[in-house]
């Protein structure tokens, strides 16, 4: 086939993953398309783990047309059993000619070994078309595979003059509702949710997705102490609150009882040690991070470099003297770290600004 074709192929089993963006962690997003002839035979991708994975799901889709056919698979197929036999051995069993792989997987467990496996079976392999858009898609996977931490991404709510609360601290609500809404979209996508013991006193958030979400993300409360009330509302769905805090003590069998799991992750000066709660979430399978969290919190995340991605919300609104989006102080200008505006779009009556560091 031509490149042109093989691309547009590609692109497709790039967009059947992406609808498994909300469901498959601690798994990869992977999509599969079978081509034969030039037709579309089959296409399928990974739902959610312990479910067929995109291949499987694509060659049963295609049946005996996958005979002789070319097989787009937006990572490297595994050659490994776990939850589900090895998708290596399902391409060779189905007489597939010719596998186009976007990206090789980076788990020590496949890491070429499943494009090797092909290639000695007499398939005719290739790899790295599309490979930027692939591994943008598994950069959750990706990071906890090769970092032993998640992707992790902040979000924030900001006025014109960079406030997230007003002196008194009312911040509800700073952005309209499409931006609230697109914070649900992050959310569906992650696999945790971090947010500070300060911001659960303050502002009482739940954090969690909307009702008829696939699965609610795990909230993370990074707390110095434990001094929280059980009946906040970040308890009130029982499990899956997880808190991260120096060292259990007062208050932590309150919080147990309302269904939190404690988790002692101790620093320096009383304080979490925030790159080792990242490997305790990365251990634990979250892929993607999303941090929604008060100025001192995300100034210690930032100051750790343990922020890969901003996400800002800029309301069209001036609030004076409030809540700055984070408490950092430069001895000097020349100490400013430099981010990059990857996107910038409307959201409603909001502008929504990602960025990445580049220093």
């Amino acid at each position: 086939m031509s490149v042109a074709e093989d691309s547009a192929h590609m692109a497709r089993a790039l967009e059947l993953a992406r609808r498994g963006m909300a469901t498959t962690a601690p798994n990869p997003r992977v999509g599969c398309v079978i081509v034969r002839d030039g037709q579309v035979v089959g296409e399928g991708f990974h739902v959610r783990p312990g479910e067929p994975h995109a291949e499987r799901l694509a060659l049963q889709a295609a049946g005996a047309s996958a005979r002789g056919a070319t097989a787009y698979v937006t990572l490297e197929p595994c050659c490994h059993t776990g939850r589900t036999p090895p998708c290596t051995e399902a391409l060779l069993a189905s007489g597939v000619a010719r596998v186009v792989a976007a990206m090789e997987d980076p788990d020590p467990r496949v890491a070429g070994g499943g494009l090797a496996g092909l290639r000695a079976g007499g398939v005719a392999v290739e790899a790295g078309l599309m490979a930027a858009e692939a591994a943008w898609l598994n950069r959750g996977f990706v990071s906890r595979i090769t970092r032993g931490r998640p992707f992790t991404t902040a979000k924030v709510g900001v006025s014109l003059d960079g406030r997230t609360a007003l002196a008194s601290g009312e911040s509800q609500w700073i952005t309209g509702p499409e931006a609230r809404a697109d914070v649900q979209r992050l959310r569906a996508m992650s696999g945790a949710v971090m947010t500070g013991a300060g911001t659960v006193r303050a502002d009482d958030p739940r954090l969690t997705v909307h009702a008829g979400a696939a699965r609610q993300p795990l909230r993370v409360i990074v707390a110095s102490d434990l001094a929280m009330s059980p009946s906040s509302r970040i308890f009130s769905n029982g499990a899956g609150v997880l808190v991260l805090t120096v060292a259990d003590g007062p208050g932590g069998d309150a919080l147990r009882a309302a269904g939190a799991e404690v988790v002692s992750v101790g620093g320096e000066a009383g304080r979490v040690d925030l790159g080792a709660a990242l490997a305790l979430l990365a251990a634990r399978g979250v892929n993607d991070l999303l941090v929604e969290a008060g100025p001192r919190l995300l100034a210690s995340l930032l100051d750790a470099r343990l922020i890969d991605e901003l996400v800002v919300y800029m309301a069209p609104k001036l609030l004076g003297h409030g809540r700055p989006l984070a408490d950092i102080t430069l001895p000097a200008l020349s100490d400013a770290r430099v981010w990059r505006y990857d996107e910038a779009r409307r959201v409603g009556e909001d502008l929504r600004l990602t960025l990445t560091q580049t220093t």
